[in-house]
């Protein structure tokens, strides 16, 4: 019987690593800017076509290499990085592992242009599916250019399940956004398709933090600083007004490396928690310097975990850290004299004349129980409403006596009497779901209705909502955003959904963008029902807004007008009928 256990094919082990090493065109992006770093770049210029399907190119001013360095660098486990053992657990620098250039390699067409100060020509190399095409002298300035050309050409598979251009170009510019916020001293610049996305100067790190993510931050900042013997914490948060249910900004770096770490997360969340409402989410910034023996950043082949040797430690750390930087800023809501916008409070004179109580002007002619369109009492109407074809069987036929009251309790519920029993509906859940359907025939249909602004609003959008936005202009259109395009990431609106002419209306947009961003809708279908969805939640009634009989009884013709009255589109409850048995139980329990 012959051996069936043989060794891989060089091109097959490649590919198998690049698997490991090699997601997603942002992959490619991280691992080329990391050895850009790493050789000491002062400007790194990311250069991307279609999301990274046809390109990616990183030209660094770094110290380049030598002929023999630029060959060696694309062999499996080459690096500059790590001698012996031992170094894996004193990293300093970004790439070590030396699979991430031969992992590239192996799927894509390479081509590197580099040279060092010293040479009088450079080196040009061309590598296809781990083949070296070409090597010869060229000339070429100080650093080097990566070119990753047709990412996945050879692997049809990998290729097919990527996702949608703007999906893709979310995540390059998420790892871009990254690098940058921890590199400061370095100069950036990002172009997509030849336009540029994002150009950014050596700067301060608040800077560098407003650089990336807009000006709107910079009264919402933080500063964040504490030494110990285990780690300097510093960085920035947000206030705890600025919070938010989506799209928060959350960066942990640790010895200048992204991370991801739910144990410290929750020692942020432990020190906001007595100042931010549930379910709204802080902005933090927070770099972490440790002794990098203590740390492990081998565990996961992207290198954005690391395991701490003295977690929890380091978890008291922050958690005090952060409440102090609140502590000190003066977050803790308080009554703040000192500050613009204070409320005005008139100065006592005691020769002032007395002023006399306020006067209370009453329209006699005012019936809370008519229309302002009719004379109709709302009893009759209640009547009509409740013969209206549209509200449901089991309610209108169960309805009882003469006098169909509609309660409402606390704001929240809508009580009505039934033959059987009661009907309780959540206003807030109703009134969402008579929204979501409005909003989504409006944009079926075409037909926007929309409020002319007086004086239009501009709002600013980072890099990453921005990318969504040509997906989302149409149908925000058609919901009634009239939104003109400023250059710059930033748009003028010059006209809101009717109804939401109080509304936080740059909130909503920046919310419904950054769902999209979140959940990376690839079908469009879905796209507009996320829209329509979060403004919906957004110009609903809230809770607590106490609803008179006519537009209660208004609001359940429109609820009952749908063709899904008992659920929102995200599943919740909004009816529930307690038959007349069910409370005959409570009463004999």
């Amino acid at each position: 019987m012959s051996d069936i256990i043989h060794l891989l094919p060089d091109s097959i082990a490649n590919q198998i690593a690049a698997g490991e090493v090699i997601q997603r065109p942002a992959s490619v992006v991280k691992e080329l800017m990391e050895n850009a770093i790493d050789a000491g770049a002062t400007t790194i210029l990311l250069n991307v076509k279609d999301a990274g399907r046809s390109l990616i190119q990183v030209v660094d001013n770094g110290k380049g290499m030598s002929e023999t360095d630029a060959r060696m660098a694309f062999e499996r486990h080459a690096t500059s990085k790590i001698t012996e053992a031992g170094d894996l657990f004193s990293l300093r620098t970004m790439g070590f592992r030396g699979e991430a250039l031969a992992s590239i390699a192996a799927v894509a067409q390479v081509e590197l242009k580099t040279a060092r100060a010293e040479d009088k020509l450079g080196t040009l190399l061309l590598i296809s599916a781990s083949q070296v095409e070409k090597q010869q002298p060229v000339a070429a300035s100080p650093g080097s250019i990566f070119s990753v050309k047709n990412l996945f050409f050879n692997v049809p598979a990998r290729r097919k399940f990527l996702k949608s251009n703007d999906t893709e170009l979310r995540g390059i510019l998420s790892e871009f956004e990254r690098i940058a916020l921890v590199n400061p001293q370095i100069a950036f610049d990002f172009r997509h398709n030849d336009t540029e996305v994002m150009n950014l100067p050596v700067a301060n790190l608040k800077q560098r933090i407003l650089n990336v993510f807009g000006k709107r931050l910079e009264t919402q900042l933080l500063s964040v600083h504490v030494e110990t013997s285990l780690a300097v914490i510093a960085g920035f948060i947000g206030t705890p007004d600025s919070g938010r249910k989506r799209g928060s900004l959350q960066y942990f770096f640790a010895n200048n490396r992204y991370m991801r770490h739910p144990y410290f997360h929750k020692a942020v969340m432990h020190a906001f928690e007595p100042f931010i409402p549930a379910g709204e989410m802080p902005n933090y910034f927070l770099y972490m310097t440790v002794d990098p023996g203590s740390i492990d950043v081998n565990i996961h082949p992207t290198k954005t975990e690391i395991k701490f040797e003295n977690e929890q430690a380091i978890w008291t750390i922050i958690n005090a850290a952060v409440k102090e930087a609140i502590g000190k800023a003066g977050a803790i809501p308080s009554l703040e004299f000192d500050r613009e916008g204070a409320v005005n409070m008139p100065v006592y004179r005691k020769q002032a004349a007395f002023a006399g109580p306020p006067e209370i002007n009453l329209n006699t002619n005012y019936n809370p129980f008519k229309n302002a369109q009719t004379s109709e009492p709302a009893a009759i109407r209640r009547e009509k409403l409740y013969q209206d074809d549209s509200f449901p069987a089991e309610i209108d036929s169960a309805l009882t006596g003469e006098k169909r009251e509609i309660i409402s309790y606390k704001g929240k519920y809508l009580i009505s009497p039934l033959k059987s029993g009661l009907s309780l509906i959540d206003q807030h859940r109703a009134h969402v779901r008579v929204l979501f359907d409005e909003y989504m025939q409006r944009m079926r249909q075409r037909q926007g209705v929309s409020q002319s602004a007086l004086f239009p609003e501009i709002i600013s959008f980072t890099p990453a909502q921005a990318t969504v936005l040509p997906f989302l202009l149409d149908d925000l259109a058609y919901m009634g955003f009239d939104l003109s395009d400023l250059g710059n990431y930033s748009y003028a609106i010059n006209g809101i959904p009717a109804g939401l002419e109080s509304s936080d209306i740059t909130g909503i947009l920046r919310d419904m963008t950054d769902k999209v961003v979140e959940t990376g809708c690839e079908v469009k279908e879905e796209i507009t029902e996320n829209l329509a969805l979060t403004l919906a939640k957004k110009a609903a009634l809230p809770y607590g807004k106490i609803l008179h009989e006519d537009e209660a009884a208004a609001l359940l013709a429109r609820l009952f007008a749908s063709s899904s009255p008992n659920y929102t589109p995200d599943g919740k409850l909004i009816i529930v009928v307690l038959s007349e048995d069910e409370l005959q139980k409570r009463f004999n329990a």
